[in-house]
């Protein structure tokens, strides 16, 4: 008998909620099938797969312990999310195709499938780091006698949901600033800064409105800026590793001494970025609006207002069935489609009054859903919808 190879051998994940992307969030179960591909007939002894979480930092330091002596100082640490097994092909399996303790594969594509429940514990967001990662994988081993293993892993991503519509994520964030500049022994007038947002949480594809007051009364130009940055923190031994990003940044006008502006309302668009990871012990993701004003051969005039990137955003509705809608606009927004629909025409535009007339008779028609990450749409029947401006 002339003995047949593995052609190809992979994992295939099934994705939830009809997306094209596997994403999961804790309590979801995790299926799919392993691929194999096989030319000629092949005996299996085992076929196993092995789904693992876990957070890792990782970075090294230098040290000097002396005149000419010096050492590198590894800091890690590691928290686990998930571990879960399980066996495909085996013997805990019962095969008809198991000859002499082997599962005999002939030619062809074999799919072997598989499911896992995630825990429904808090688990950390995917993310990499400078210094750290957070991963969920899944591998897959085919054992066959006389030779050595064959391998093939595959990651999957995890989002751990941050709702914005919470009173903490809804309540606005304010501060207010000035600063007196000198040279020499001259004191130059104040610098003072007044900036507000609308609220805490935001998620990637939204626009932060900022209003800001802006007055110059020193003897220089300044320029007022924004700027969102994240923070990355790491922890390991005790030690404490901390890497700031600029993520998006807009830049006002020049203001002359003696001038003063208002930001009423001007935007900066999140772009798609990680949600804030804040409940991971090794690993913290943070993120902050700096409003500040650049001011020549000084310190700049800054202040900071924290924010919370979430995965749900903001909605009007108080239903269940709204939150999940929430999920698709935010995937919508990623895909950088419009986060709001234009004015629609007006009804006179649409429907002649002789039509109207005509269709008054007309039953009613039962609310229909059009699926489970769709707005709730309300049909009517040449009756005439409210005004754009009550339902925006």
């Amino acid at each position: 008998m002339v003995l047949g190879k593995v052609k190809n051998l992979f994992v295939s994940y099934d994705c939830p909620n009809d997306s094209s992307v596997p994403v999961f969030a804790s309590g979801d179960f995790v299926s799919g099938r392993v691929v194999v591909e096989v030319t000629g007939e092949i005996r299996v002894k085992s076929l196993n797969i092995h789904a693992k979480g876990l957070a890792k930092v990782r970075w090294t330091e230098s040290r000097n312990a002396g005149s000419n002596t010096a050492y590198t100082q590894n800091f890690t640490e590691e928290v686990e999310y998930l571990n879960h097994r399980d066996v495909l092909i085996g013997h805990d399996r019962d095969d008809e195709s198991c000859v002499e303790g082997f599962t005999v594969l002939h030619s062809g594509r074999h799919e072997f499938l598989f499911s896992l429940e995630l825990p429904q514990t808090p688990l950390a967001t995917s993310f990499e780091g400078k210094h750290g990662s957070v991963r969920y994988w899944l591998k897959a081993e085919l054992h066959r006698p006389w030779l050595l293993p064959m391998k093939t892993k595959k990651e999957f991503t995890v989002f751990e949901h941050i709702d914005i519509n919470t009173p903490l994520l809804l309540s606005p964030q304010a501060g207010t600033k000035d600063k007196t500049l000198c040279c020499w022994f001259c004191t130059s007038g104040p610098v003072s800064l007044s900036a507000k947002i609308e609220r805490k949480g935001y998620t990637p594809g939204e626009s932060i409105q900022i209003f800001a007051e802006i007055e110059n009364c020193s003897s220089r130009v300044v320029v007022p800026k924004a700027a969102i940055y994240q923070t990355q923190t790491f922890f390991a031994k005790g030690k404490v590793k901390e890497i700031k990003q600029l993520v998006a940044n807009l830049r006002g006008d020049p203001l002359p001494p003696g001038k003063s502006e208002t930001w009423d309302g001007k935007m900066l668009k999140i772009p798609p970025i990680s949600p804030s990871i804040l409940d991971c012990s090794i690993i913290h993701v943070e993120y902050s609006l700096m409003v500040y004003v650049d001011i020549p051969r000084a310190v700049n005039l800054t202040l900071n207002l924290p924010l919370v990137i979430g995965t749900i955003p903001l909605h009007s509705f108080g239903s269940r069935t709204s939150s999940v809608s929430s999920q698709c606009s935010m995937a919508m927004s990623w895909l950088g489609l419009p986060e709001r629909p234009e004015a629609p025409p007006s009804y006179s535009e649409i429907i002649t009054n002789e039509e109207r007339q005509n269709n008054l008779e007309l039953p009613a028609v039962r609310d229909e859903i059009e699926g489970p990450l769709y707005a709730y749409i309300h049909e009517f029947r040449f009756q005439p919808p409210p005004l754009y401006s009550e339902v925006r």
